[in-house]
Parts: C-alpha cells; sequence; structure tokens
C-alpha cells in the first residue's frame, strides 16, 4: 500500500534563516544511506517537509531500518498518496485507508487536516469533520477523542493528498556533518562507542583511534573494536579509524615509571596520540567515554591530569552518566553484546593493582622525564606505522 515516506525532524525546525541549510545536510544524509539498498529512492524536500518516494524492488522494512539510523529524524511516516480530489471522493480514501491500515478498529481517534492548498473549498476544521464523519460510519466501534486519541490521522492536502497514522520513532538530533568533527578514543568497551554515538547525533563527524598492544591483546580484540567502529558508523556513515600499535610505549612506561601511576602517564600518552591524527584529520576535539568516578583513571584529579596534555578540546558526553543509563544506550544502538565479548584491552592489561585516584600534575610530570630518552621515538614510531581501516 506504501510508496513513499514523511520523514518528521525536530530541532532542525528552530533554525530559523539556516533551517535549510539543515534540511539540505538531512536530505543529503538520507539519500546517501538508501543509495546502499535496492530500489529507486526519490528524496524531495518542499514547504517544510521531506519525502522519500519509493520505487522498483525495494523492501519496506529495510528502508525503514535504513531511515532509522538518521541522526535528524524524529519520525518516519509511511504515507498514502491520492490525487487531489473533493471532499466526496476524500471521504471514500479515508475509509479505504482505514479498512487496510486499521481493520476491526476499536481505538479512539482524530484527524488533523493541514490545508497546505489554500485553494482547496474546504478549510481544516471542515476537512476534519467530514472525514472523522466518515470513519464513524464505517466503524461505529470507534470514538472521536481530541485530546487523548489512540490514533491520529494526518492528511495533508497539497498538490496531492497525503495520508498517515503511523510515526515510527527516528533517533532524533541532528544531521551527522552540520557542527564540525572529533577523534574518539575508541576501546573495546561500553562507554566509548556510546560517547562517540552520542557526540554524532550532534552533528559532529566522527574520526577514531584504537590502541593495540600485541601481543597482549590478540587480533580477535582489534576485530572487536573495528565491529564496534562498523556499528556506529551506520549512524555515523564511515568512521576513519586509526589502529596504534601502543606496545613498545606501554612497556617502556611500566620499566620507567611508578606502577600506581601507569594507568594516567599511559593515557596521557595515548590523548597525546590521538591529539596528532586529530590535528591531522583537522579535527576540532578529542571525544572519551569517560564517566567520573567509574574507575581509577576517570576521578576529578585523574581528568585534570589527562587534559593538560591536550590543546584541543575533550569531549566526555558520558562524564555524569550512571553505567547502567550508558548499558542502555549500548543495547539501543547495538553495540552491547560486540562491547561484552570477553576480549583484552591494553588499557586492562598493564593496570597497577593500587592505581592512584588523586594524582598530583606535578609529580606525573616528573615521572614522565623519566622516559624522556626515548618516548619521542616510540611516539613517532607508533604514528608512522599505524593502521588505517575505514570502518563502514
Amino acid at each position: 500500500m506504501y510508496n513513499s515516506f514523511l520523514i518528521k525532524y525536530g530541532e532542525i525546525g528552530l533554525k530559523g534563516d539556516n533551517r535549510h541549510i539543515f534540511e539540505d545536510a538531512l536530505a543529503k544524509r538520507i539519500r546517501t544511506v538508501l543509495t546502499r539498498i535496492d530500489g529507486d529512492f526519490e528524496v524531495r524536500k518542499t514547504r517544510g517537509r521531506i519525502y522519500v518516494f519509493c520505487s522498483g524492488d525495494w523492501n519496506f522494512d529495510e528502508t525503514v531500518d535504513r531511515l532509522s539510523h538518521v541522526f535528524g529524524i524524529v519520525g518516519i511516516c509511511p504515507v498514502v498518496i491520492y490525487e487531489s480530489c473533493g471532499i466526496e471522493q476524500l471521504r471514500e480514501h479515508m475509509v479505504e485507508y482505514l479498512n487496510e491500515e486499521h481493520p476491526n478498529c476499536t481505538s479512539t481517534f482524530k484527524v488533523k487536516a493541514r490545508r497546505v492548498d489554500k485553494e482547496y473549498p474546504l478549510t481544516s476544521m471542515e476537512v476534519d469533520a467530514e472525514l472523522g464523519e466518515a470513519i464513524l460510519m464505517a466503524n461505529p466501534d470507534m470514538r472521536v477523542d481530541v485530546h487523548n486519541p489512540e490514533i491520529v490521522f494526518d492528511v495533508e492536502i497539497r498538490e496531492e493528498i497525503y495520508i498517515y497514522s503511523k510515526v515510527i520513532p527516528g533517533p532524533g538530533g541532528m544531521p551527522v556533518g552540520t557542527a564540525g568533527r572529533a577523534m574518539l578514543l575508541l576501546s573495546g568497551g561500553i562507554d566509548s562507542p556510546v560517547a562517540g554515538w552520542m557526540v554524532a547525533k550532534r552533528g559532529v563527524t566522527i574520526d577514531a583511534v584504537y590502541f593495540h598492544a600485541p601481543p597482549y591483546t590478540s587480533d580477535r580484540a582489534k576485530q572487536k573494536v573495528v565491529d564496534l567502529a562498523k556499528i556506529v558508523a551506520q549512524y555515523t556513515g564511515p568512521i576513519r579509524l586509526h589502529i596504534v600499535n601502543f606496545t613498545d610505549i606501554q612497556l617502556y612506561i611500566y620499566d620507567q615509571c611508578p606502577h600506581e601511576e601507569l594507568t594516567i602517564i599511559m593515557r596521557r600518552y595515548m590523548m597525546r596520540i590521538a591529539e596528532h591524527f586529530a590535528v591531522e584529520n583537522g579535527d576540532m576535539g578529542l571525544v572519551t567515554g569517560e564517566s567520573i568516578g567509574q574507575v581509577a583513571s576517570q576521578t576529578m584529579h585523574s581528568l585534570l591530569c589527562t587534559n593538560a596534555v591536550c590543546e584541543l578540546p575533550v569531549y566526555r558526553p558520558l562524564i555524569g552518566f550512571d553505567k547502567n543509563d550508558i548499558v542502555d544506550i549500548s543495547r539501543k544502538i547495538g553495540a552491547y553484546d560486540t562491547s561484552i565479548l570477553p576480549y583484552e584491552d591494553c588499557c586492562t592489561i598493564f593496570v597497577a593493582k593500587h592505581p592512584v585516584t588523586k594524582p598530583q600534575l606535578k609529580i606525573i610530570e616528573r615521572s614522565e622525564t623519566k622516559l624522556k630518552e626515548k618516548i619521542d621515538d616510540l611516539m613517532a614510531t607508533a604514528i608512522e606505522t599505524a593502521e588505517l581501516v575505514i570502518a563502514k
């Protein structure tokens, strides 16, 4: 019955004179995701609406799934389109739609007409009344409830007439690419994929860096992170994932620095390397999955020491989140089952038994002076030998 969708957006409608920029970005992103599936799709922007018209050998469920991964969309409405007609024929179309979509229905309802074509002979309220009467005559078991209806029949009278009554939720947010770029420090855990997803939901294009420590971490651990990047990329578009061999740096820090400071110092060198790739890629900040107090390296004291090595801003979208809230989002975006696979992470291999929870920046910086003989060369090698994977 369906051959088109009305795409509803939220915040974009509040953008004033810049609104068309965000609408164009959303339409472009929709076109991009639909090129990856069978079917012929036309994305059309008209009078504050975006429509997707479908033809050829297309699949309804697959199309909805693709659209439900597009940031900026708050609702996907399957629409039936009729040629412009008088009210009597429109009443017939309404009953036809009712019988097809809501057979033997006993729900409460209301009709909400929107008369974009001001030459149509009836007002919106008159159309509401006519179509409401047609529905009641066709199905007396239904009842009108204009305040809290179970079903809303939306009718848009344009050059053609659009009828829909279902709204499939979208992810919301802003279209990717409308808010600059950022570099995500991506691990194999639960938090960092969620952090990347949340920043991308605000319109940010995501790059990523992963720190690998062979032979202490396996190829399965690396593949797990690539798989997580691919999951996030379903929402963000392709992600440039830099895979950095961090083993020699970790071993050198382990040999030279106090063990209770290992996590903080390793984290500081990860941030330095991530910032190098961020600057190289034109990114405007770093993104991490840190949450205050979750582990020793995420206390306020530790985060201060980590931030001190960065010139770019560090964004932490999960900073005040409870772990259960993070897990809920991870499940929602389809990353959780991959995140909990029991493969090693370089952050957990070289962890101290009793890590410092209130590190002092001056002490950490003094400990790092023990590394000056080799650390620059090790960092240069790690950067030069990094592997680039395009996750999509």
